[in-house]
């Protein structure tokens, strides 16, 4: 087993430029994807191997970094006959950044524990621009031990790698960060729908408040291109809907409040049903201005 051999499994929007900067990195990177037209794209552009299966992607890696799109996702692609751990060695090390549940997180990292394989559920903020750049923010949950093996690879892709706790703090620290991301969108969204109605321009209304306390990366990226009406970008409503759904299943659990949460939940589902969840989730515009 080499300890620059690696495995990438998925390679969307994320995925993608992630697996780039980890070969860039050093890295023998072999990689798989559901649909191989995106790994051969990705072995043209990189160089590296492509696999047929999770588990042949996995054989022989030290590393093995997953990022696909939610828990029957994960599952799929770690457990079963084809499945990542079916080609993991032992001593290797599962690195998990899809955004999923809790649940899921500590159901892979028990299958993985007993076949002697590391694993860290690591989810990641920065949406598509991060990732092309190499400055995600990653969220990491799992053993100290398996967090100081994983961490040098991580680093490849992101300005912050920060362990939060055993298994499922990773997951849990990304659900708070995507309630206060939706509740900020919401807000943005209102304030600059508020702005146009007024008469004022919304641009210098963005240049002028974000001088101040109201200040958010929300408004300084999303701002101007939610009144300009452009939303061909960025994380899509689909997905965040999918995360507060998640988020809402682990409320319900542990008894958070989060009933700005749940109302922007239903905001989203608005979005989907006129056909729009493929829009950057700062599309909660649209339902203001065209209202």
């Amino acid at each position: 087993m080499s300890a620059k051999k690696a495995a990438f499994i998925g390679l969307g929007n994320m995925g993608f430029p992630m697996a780039g900067h980890l070969s860039k990195a050093g890295f023998d990177v072999t990689v798989y994807n559901r649909t191989a037209k995106k790994a051969e794209a990705w072995i043209t552009e990189h160089g590296g191997a492509r696999a047929e299966t999770p588990a042949l992607a996995a054989e022989g890696a030290d590393i093995v970094v997953t990022c696909v799109g939610n828990d029957d996702d994960l599952r799929a692609v770690t457990l079963g006959d084809s499945g990542v751990l079916a080609g993991a060695g032992k001593g290797s090390l599962v690195i998990d950044h899809t955004t999923a549940s809790a649940i899921a997180a500590r159901e892979v990292a028990e299958a993985a524990a007993a076949n002697g394989v590391g694993f860290l559920d690591a989810p990641v903020s920065g949406g598509q621009e991060g990732a092309q750049n190499g400055q995600l923010t990653i969220m990491v949950g799992g053993e100290e031990e398996d967090f100081a093996h994983g961490e040098p690879a991580m680093q490849s892709y992101a300005r912050a790698v920060t362990h939060m706790g055993p298994v499922g703090s990773g997951q849990l620290t990304k659900m708070i960060n995507q309630i206060c991301c939706s509740c900020a969108i919401q807000a943005l969204a209102e304030g600059m729908n508020f702005a146009v109605k007024s008469g004022l321009d919304p641009h210098q209304v963005v240049d002028v408040i974000s001088k101040g306390a109201a200040q958010s990366w929300q408004m300084e990226n999303r701002g101007k291109t939610m009144v300009d009406g452009k939303f061909n970008f960025g994380f899509a409503c689909d997905w965040m809907r999918k995360d507060l759904g998640i988020c809402l299943d682990e409320a319900r659990v542990n008894g958070a409040q989060i009933p700005l949460t749940a109302l922007i939940e239903t905001f989203y589902a608005r979005i989907q049903a006129r056909g729009e969840g493929k829009l950057d989730n700062s599309a909660l515009y649209r339902l203001l201005s065209d209202a």
